[in-house]
């Protein structure tokens, strides 16, 4: 079949949607048609053993084992896969029944599919409601009668041509449906390049005869990022086999997916339906290569527990060993996830995921997403990120970021990162027409050029200074040092603050409480604050030296709990006043003043506190204490990836003749349309 036959049959079928004008919304439109159109072609492949499989369920004694049943009709069916109908109706058979039984005899047909491909009818598409919404609008008979007139047979229509007429159908149908689009459909000139990234250089891996490769993506929506890798891979060596697995969450999108595997010949039992982070249907399973793109910035907070349980229980003996992400989005999980499934072997796995720019720097040293980054970097699997231009996709105009994954790097990509920015507009063109979000596109040429940057591993030094750049992984580590400077308080006694005193209910219990012992000891002191009006003192130490005096001559002592009401009454910092000590004469920290530098993992911290912040404030010190807790040294690990920080393009402001022609225009602009107005 040609492409344009594959055009003409996706036109035929797009026609059919015309009937639900009115009575559909344009969003609803491939809940009717999708299912349909894979009913259709389970019809003309089942049609020719229908007999052969009603023969061998009446010859079946009733109490045999369901397995064996399955097993014994699909044969029967010879279809491929478990998939038979063992209804005594086909599209044929049921044209010619009563126009007015169409319904209950569709739902009957539909009943007798094997369980894999009921479940996908009644349970995800909801086509028994859908064939009652068909019913009362009085369309049903013309959109099954339409259907009736496409020969979807395999030997017309091959499983690689129902899959690209499939396609076909879902990108025109998501077009329509902008409001949702980016849920379930990724742009495919954005899948190619993934998959294009993920393969590149990978031919010798790909090669031979009996090869049999595995995919998977945890979040496979409807499944193109499969297909469009088993295209990918199966043009690179027609004779290999890729086993595809997907798991999806959205019970429409795993209908659409699960049946797109039906109508290719695959094995629809590979792909589940749950989520992949807390009901991991593919457990114990590894890979050769995956691909997904997550949602961005959902939050997982409503399947949170199980997430956490398996994190503290099974630590890096599970999937989220390395951290947790923030609660508000979870798309390092996924990174996680899909690490936990790389092979083990000289082979190794490989992995593209499409995320926006949180996981790159989102979150300080210590956090979830620093310490993902940091195991990520530290094991080496970080082989490159590309930045994709803005406005790609359907729902959402934001800047979006590929990673790819490997546990198996070639020798020179050993410990290093390439960053390629594909943003500019070299990468990019303007759609003629915008679809929701989505007002741009990669062109193919574009797409070929960032994969041979990619592939060639070209690095700034190369002329591509601008575009592509070779990191070291440690370049992207650093270590968070805690900066702290003395505490200096000065201490003023005047009318205002010892009247604010005896107004504060919770400090003069905090006073009664301290000098509970010495009676009178709250009127005492007010006493003494009331002779000290006017007094000041630069020091906390004299302070309380003469505080302590005052009391003695009235023969009590001032407990430490009521200087610390005091000194919190009383004294405020002043960088002219003297250092506050403790009891061993080291300084204490001001947490007002408390900083944190961020040094360069690959440099020294002492080396850098002496040059970057000792010269310009001589009294403070690094905290010793504060630690790494993984590797025990001073300052805390953290990594962050900042794209802008490396490929920053300083762009001259405006000469600023420009912009006062500008303003006078449109003042000139404003007056005439002020004019008419009052005209």
């Amino acid at each position: 079949m040609s492409q344009d036959s594959i055009n003409n049959n996706a036109s035929f079928i797009w026609s059919i949607a015309e009937l639900l004008r009115g009575d559909f919304k344009q969003s609803e439109y491939g809940k009717v048609i999708l299912p349909f159109t894979v009913l259709r072609r389970l019809d003309c492949l089942l049609e020719e053993t229908k007999d052969a499989v009603r023969d061998q369920a009446a010859a079946l004694d009733p109490e045999t084992d369901e397995q064996i049943r399955m097993m014994m009709l699909s044969a029967a069916a010879n279809a491929g896969g478990q998939i038979y109908n063992e209804s005594r109706f086909t599209f044929a058979t049921l044209k010619q029944q009563d126009a007015g039984q169409l319904r209950s005899n569709l739902v009957d047909y539909l009943t007798g599919f094997s369980p894999n491909v009921r479940d996908i009818f009644i349970e995800k598409f909801e086509m028994t409601e859908v064939l009652k919404k068909l019913d009362n609008a009085g369309s049903l008979w013309m959109v099954f009668d339409r259907f009736c007139q496409i020969d979807l047979h395999p030997a017309r229509v091959t499983n690689l041509e129902m899959g690209y007429l499939f396609e076909e159908l879902i990108r025109r149908f998501s077009e329509i449906s902008n409001e949702t689009a980016g849920e379930h459909f990724t742009p495919r000139e954005i899948v190619r390049l993934l998959v294009d990234l993920l393969i590149a250089n990978d031919e010798d891996a790909l090669s031979g005869k009996g090869i049999i490769r595995r995919v998977y993506d945890p979040a496979c929506g409807t499944g193109g990022m499969l297909s469009i890798a088993e295209e990918a891979m199966t043009a690179l060596n027609p004779g290999l086999n890729v086993d595809l697995f997907g798991q999806e969450l959205n019970g429409e999108s795993f209908a659409i997916c699960k049946s797109d595997m039906l109508v290719k010949g695959h094995d629809a039992s590979r792909i589940a339906f749950g989520n992949s982070l807390t009901e991991d249907r593919h457990k114990g399973e590894t890979f050769h290569y995956m691909l997904s793109n997550p949602p961005y910035g959902v939050e997982w907070k409503k399947y949170a527990d199980p997430i956490r349980e398996e994190a503290e229980e099974l630590g890096h003996d599970g999937r989220f060993g390395a951290g947790l992400p923030r609660i508000s989005d979870g798309q390092l999980l996924f990174v996680q996830h899909m690490v936990s499934k790389m092979r083990d072997d000289e082979k190794g796995s490989r992995i593209g995921i499409v995320m926006n720019g949180s996981p790159l720097f989102t979150g300080g040293a210590g956090s979830g997403e620093s310490e993902i980054r940091r195991w990520l970097m530290e094991n080496d699997l970080v082989e490159a990120i590309v930045a994709l231009p803005t406005d790609l996709f359907y729902n959402t105009g934001i800047q979006t970021y590929i990673w790819i994954l490997s546990n198996r790097k070639p020798g020179e990509r050993r410990g290093k990162v390439q960053l390629v920015d594909a943003s500019g507009e070299q990468f990019w063109k303007s759609m003629r027409k915008s679809l929701g979000s989505k007002r741009r596109l990669v062109p193919d040429e574009a797409r070929a050029e960032i994969v041979r940057i990619y592939g060639e591993f070209l690095n700034g030094d190369s002329g591509y200074s601008d575009v592509s750049k070779i990191f070291d992984t440690a370049d992207f580590g650093y270590r968070e040092i805690r900066v702290e400077r003395p505490l200096r308080l000065r201490f003023d006694i005047d009318e205002d603050r010892v009247a604010g005193l005896r107004r504060d209910e919770k400090a003069l219990a905090a006073l009664e409480k301290a000098g509970k012992k010495i009676p009178g000891f709250v009127d005492l002191l007010l006493d003494i604050l009331d002779d000290m009006v006017g007094v000041a003192w630069m020091d906390r130490e004299v302070f309380s030296e003469d505080m302590n005096g005052a009391l003695k001559a009235r023969g009590a002592k001032l407990p430490t709990a009521a200087l610390k009401v005091l000194v919190a009454r009383f004294g405020e910092t002043d960088e002219h006043a003297g250092i506050c000590r403790d009891k061993d004469g080291n300084p204490e920290p001001d947490p007002k003043l408390r900083d944190h530098e961020l040094v360069p993992l690959k440099e020294d911290w002492q080396a850098y506190f002496t040059r970057e912040v000792a010269p310009f404030v001589p009294d403070a010190w690094v905290d010793e204490g504060h630690v790494d807790p993984t590797d025990g040294e001073v300052g805390r690990v953290g990594y962050e990836i900042n794209f802008n920080r490396y490929f920053y393009r300083y762009v001259p402001p405006r000469p600023l003749e420009e912009i006062d022609a500008e303003l006078k225009a449109l003042e000139a602009e404003i007056a005439g349309l002020l004019k008419e107005v009052v005209a």
